[in-house]
């Protein structure tokens, strides 16, 4: 589990929902390597298609053929992980074919799969269904004390945790902890949910249904400034959010080497705009966007 590069690794958003994009991206993260910090690198891609009911977090709705996903990321020697952090699981649901059918793509993938949860029943089965696969354990769960964060990261059967965003910046304590249990922490770098919210894990819960197919009102945030949707720049004042700069100059000076980035409910030109901004040297990143949708003929308006 320990990352021996001494680099920072990052987990990006859409592993289903933005396959042309990371078709096109990946060759440049291949070919280019002076587009790109020398300090970071790409460690997985997760997310899940649509129509998974063991899905949470945010609805799929990714439809890229799970076979043409799994080549790509094997091709480039990165791992694909399932998010399949639905709180709500019952013994019924365990036998959903669709979902049992991309564990067993992902179990035959070269380069080790993984999976992001929530039910420690889905754990249980995943553990002796899929034994090659990988767990990570997922921010749905909402884990705001950083006590409950210590006792997740005790847990052997993850290899990874991402912490509550709202822990992102606990560094006394965080600086504290054993070099294993630093090596397991994943944060989330660039939420944009509001700091003081309540209502997280009611959101969470209210996926979960969708998922599952129930029959449920949307969850209506409350936040300030709810209705604007997601900003980046707005993600950027929040408390939690942790720069490029923050990376290079405190986390992994502190010994934290794993960042994930969110964005599968978002579109892919802003999940771009996050990648070029945690992986890319400024003076390259038009180059990426040329490489990526710019051309001579391209109208925005």
């Amino acid at each position: 589990m320990t990352n021996n590069t001494g680099k920072a690794i990052f987990h990006l958003p859409g592993l289903f929902e933005f396959y042309e994009l990371y078709r096109r991206f990946l060759p440049l993260y291949r070919d280019h390597p002076e587009y790109f910090y020398d300090w970071c690198a790409i460690g997985s891609v997760y997310g899940a298609p649509a129509g998974c009911i063991w899905g949470g977090g945010r609805a799929g709705y990714g439809e890229a053929d799970s076979a043409k996903v799994f080549a790509l990321m094997d091709e480039y020697e990165i791992s694909c992980r399932l998010t399949f952090s639905n709180s709500l699981l019952k013994d019924e649901h365990l036998r959903d074919g669709k979902c049992n059918r991309l564990c067993r793509r992902l179990q035959e993938c070269r380069t080790h799969g993984g999976i992001i949860l929530h039910s420690d029943l889905l754990l249980t089965y995943l553990q002796t269904a899929y034994p090659k696969l990988y767990f990570v354990s997922s921010t749905t769960k909402v884990l705001t004390e950083f006590r409950q964060l210590e006792e997740e990261c005790a847990r052997r059967e993850f290899r990874y945790v991402v912490p509550d965003f709202r822990l992102n910046r606990e560094f006394e304590k965080l600086q504290a902890m054993p070099q294993p249990q630093k090596d397991k922490l994943e944060f989330l770098v660039n939420e944009c949910c509001w700091f003081g919210c309540s209502d997280r894990k009611a959101c969470y819960e209210n996926v979960s249904r969708i998922c599952l197919g129930e029959a449920c009102p949307d969850h209506i945030c409350r936040a300030p400034g709810a209705e604007e949707g997601y900003r980046f720049s707005k993600a950027m004042e929040n408390p939690g959010f942790i720069s490029s700069a923050d990376i290079r100059d405190i986390y992994l000076p502190m010994g934290f080497t794993n960042f994930k980035i969110e964005g599968r409910s978002l579109g892919s030109a802003l999940v771009l705009e996050f990648l070029l901004y945690y992986l890319v040297r400024p003076e390259y990143q038009i180059h990426v966007r040329e490489a990526v949708y710019l051309d001579n003929t391209l109208d925005l308006f």
